[in-house]
């Protein structure tokens, strides 16, 4: 996503009381974040689930060559297995959740980034565990946080990029002028000539080089572009127009099917200019 704001950056969390231990495999850190700061990039020898109680935070990964940019609501978290390079930008003032799990608790064969739903007993688990002090009580409710965890639902949210060096060319283009403009075309067809390809060229580099179709990526570029919007109380006919979606109704059905919920779910109405 283009954003025009001036990034603020701020210190990755690196005091010695961080990092899990064998005492203590599960720990959750807090910290309250204004609209525009930025996390520069960085990884760590553990794994991370990440979310944000209030506001909405962009979360960019590069894994396996490929660069994933995630939009997350206080709804949704990010897992991000360790090793992998990531950084913070909040789109909204956020009070930020970041739990740091020992290689021994990860959940077995998560060696992927993915999008989990926050359930309600996960939101109050991570914020136990803020307060929690070693003995009987901590060991369960960092047992019970990584069940919940591993039990969470997993949700396709996340809009890859080719990678800034390797990556091809021509789809980098295509895929930032999307981004810029999601409403502006609907059908891949309608794209190509603006990078010099054919169809089927484009449709095999999404393919090679992202895993999925130009219609699957475009709907999380989609998501991506109307959820900040939502957030900032836009109504949800602006979006659905911004989001090239004739109907209300249209953009809400698809919406409600990737999300599991509607968008007034996301929407910040006290700042709602309807």
């Amino acid at each position: 996503m283009k954003r025009k704001a001036t990034l603020t950056p701020v210190p990755f969390d690196d005091s010695a009381t961080r990092p899990p231990t064998p005492v203590r495999p599960v720990r959750s850190r807090a910290r309250s974040l204004a609209m525009d700061a930025h996390i520069e990039p960085h990884q760590h020898p553990w794994a991370q689930f990440t979310y944000c109680a209030s506001g909405l935070m962009q979360v960019t990964v590069i894994q396996n060559g490929v660069q994933t940019t995630y939009i997350v609501p206080p709804t949704r978290a990010v897992w991000i297995p360790p090793q992998v390079q990531h950084h913070v930008v909040v789109l909204e003032a956020a009070e930020l959740r970041t739990v740091d799990l020992a290689p021994g608790v990860t959940p077995e064969g998560w060696i992927d980034c993915r999008v989990l739903v926050v359930s309600k007993l996960l939101r109050e688990l991570v914020h136990a565990l803020e307060d929690s002090v070693p003995g009987p009580r901590d060991d369960a409710i960092m047992a019970l946080t990584v069940n919940e965890m591993a039990s969470a639902t997993i949700q396709a949210l996340g809009v890859p990029m080719p990678h800034p060096e390797h990556g091809d060319k021509r789809l980098r283009a295509l895929c930032e002028a999307v981004l810029r403009d999601p409403a502006e075309k609907s059908q891949l067809r309608d794209w190509v000539a603006r990078v010099g390809a054919s169809e089927r060229t484009v449709a095999r580099l999404f393919r090679d080089e992202l895993g999925t179709s130009y219609q699957q990526w475009r709907l999380q570029a989609v998501l991506a572009h109307a959820l900040p919007q939502l957030a900032r109380g836009v109504p949800i006919s602006q979006v659905a127009a911004a989001s090239g979606y004739a109907s209300d109704s249209a953009f809400s059905a698809m919406f409600k099917q990737a999300m599991g919920q509607a968008p007034s779910h996301f929407q910040n109405k006290s700042l709602s200019k309807a």
